[in-house]
C-alpha cells in the first residue's frame, strides 16, 4: 500500500524573503512609473515638430544650393573634357606633321638646305627654290610654336578640369550631409507625431489653432489686386499651385519647396530666378522690409538666415510651400519675421 506525504511547506523564513521580494519590486514598478518621462502634450509636440521644419528646412536650402552648384560643376567638367579632347586632336595632328618634316631632314642626311640647292644641277633655280625653303622653314617653326601653345592650353585645361572635380567632390558631400540631415528631421517629427492620437496629429499639421501654422484659408485671385507684365504670370501661376503638396528639393510641376515654387512661378513668365531663398534674397530691387511696399509678384523672404520665402500677392498675404506635410496656399505676410522684399 502506497504511502501519501504531504507537500512540504515552505518554511517561515522563505514565505519572508519572497514576501519581501515582492514588496521590493512592487515598489520599484511604482518608483520607475513615477520617474518615467511623461508623454509629451499636444502644444509640446507642436512646439518640437515646428522646431524641426524649420531645421528641415534650412537643410532643404543647403541642399538645393549644394544640387544647383554641383549641377553647374557636372556641366562644366563635361565642357572641359570637350575641350581637352580637341585639344588633344590638335596637339597630335600637329605633332604628326613635325615628324613628317623631321623624317624628311633625316633622309636628306641632314644637310643644310642651301648647300642642297647650290649643288643642284639647276643653278638658276637657286634664288627661287631658297625662297622656298625659308617658307617651310618659317612654317616647321611656326607649328612648333603652335605645338608648344597647345600643350600649354592643354595642360591649362586638366588643371581646370582637376580643381571642378575636386569642388565637386566638395559639393557632392554637402549635398549627401544636407540630404541626410533632413531625412532626419523628418524621421524625427515622425516619431514625435505618433506619440499623439490621430486626431491630435492631424490638428498639428492641419495647424490646430492656428498658433503654429503658417497657412490662411485658399484665396480667390479674383479678390487680389491687379499686377502687370512677368509678376502678374508669376502670381497667376504660384496661385494655381494652390494645394499642391510640399516636397523638399521639388520645383514642380505637382510638388514644390518654397524656393523652388518661386522658380517655377517667374519661369512661368520667362524669368529665370536662382534656386535657392538666400540667393532669391539677392536678386532684383531691394523693396525693404515693410511689407506695406509691397507690389503683387514681389519676392518676400524671411528669418535672418533667409531660410523662406513666399511671393506676395496683395491685401497683405503671400502665397508659399510652407513645410513637409503641409500644401502650398496663403498666409498672413507678416506671419514671419521678414529679411527683405525683392522685386523681380
Amino acid at each position: 500500500m502506497a504511502t501519501h506525504r504531504r507537500p512540504k511547506q515552505p518554511s517561515r523564513a522563505r514565505l519572508t524573503v519572497f514576501t519581501g521580494a515582492a514588496a521590493t519590486a512592487v515598489a520599484l514598478t511604482a518608483q520607475l512609473a513615477a520617474h518615467a518621462d511623461p508623454a509629451p502634450t499636444k502644444d509640446e509636440v507642436k512646439a518640437q515638430v515646428d522646431k524641426l521644419a524649420q531645421e528641415q528646412e534650412q537643410a532643404a536650402e543647403r541642399y538645393n544650393g549644394a544640387k544647383e552648384r554641383a549641377d553647374q560643376l557636372r556641366k562644366q567638367a563635361d565642357q572641359l573634357q570637350d575641350q581637352m579632347a580637341r585639344s588633344q586632336a590638335q596637339l597630335t595632328e600637329l605633332a604628326s606633321g613635325l615628324a613628317e618634316v623631321a623624317g624628311e631632314e633625316y633622309r636628306q642626311g641632314g644637310v643644310d638646305p642651301s648647300i642642297r640647292l647650290m649643288l643642284s644641277s639647276d643653278p638658276d633655280g637657286y634664288l627661287a627654290q631658297a625662297s622656298s625653303y625659308e617658307q617651310a622653314a618659317n612654317t616647321q617653326a611656326d607649328s612648333l610654336k603652335a605645338l608648344k601653345d597647345q600643350q600649354r592650353r592643354l595642360d591649362q585645361q586638366k588643371q581646370e578640369a582637376t580643381a571642378v572635380l575636386a569642388e565637386l567632390d566638395g559639393s557632392t558631400k554637402v549635398l549627401n550631409e544636407a540630404k541626410n540631415e533632413v531625412q532626419s528631421k523628418l524621421q524625427e517629427a515622425t516619431r514625435l507625431l505618433s506619440r499623439l492620437s490621430r486626431a491630435d496629429q492631424a490638428a498639428i499639421r492641419a495647424g490646430g489653432d492656428g498658433t503654429a501654422s503658417r497657412s490662411a484659408s485658399r484665396v480667390d485671385p479674383a479678390t487680389l489686386p491687379p499686377a502687370s507684365g512677368a509678376a502678374a504670370i508669376a502670381v497667376k501661376t504660384a496661385l494655381e499651385q494652390q494645394g499642391d503638396p510640399y516636397k523638399w528639393g521639388a520645383t514642380g510641376p505637382g510638388s514644390f519647396d518654397c524656393s523652388g515654387l518661386m522658380v517655377f512661378a517667374y519661369a512661368s513668365a520667362g524669368v529665370s530666378l536662382p534656386r535657392t531663398s538666400q540667393s532669391q534674397g539677392s536678386v532684383g530691387t531691394n523693396v525693404g522690409t515693410d511689407w506695406h511696399n509691397a507690389q503683387p509678384g514681389d519676392l518676400v523672404v524671411y528669418h535672418s538666415d533667409r531660410h523662406h520665402v513666399g511671393m506676395y500677392i496683395g491685401n497683405g498675404l503671400v502665397v508659399h510651400a510652407p513645410q513637409s506635410g503641409d500644401v502650398v496656399r496663403t498666409m498672413k505676410v507678416d506671419a514671419m519675421t521678414i529679411s527683405t522684399i525683392r522685386r523681380i
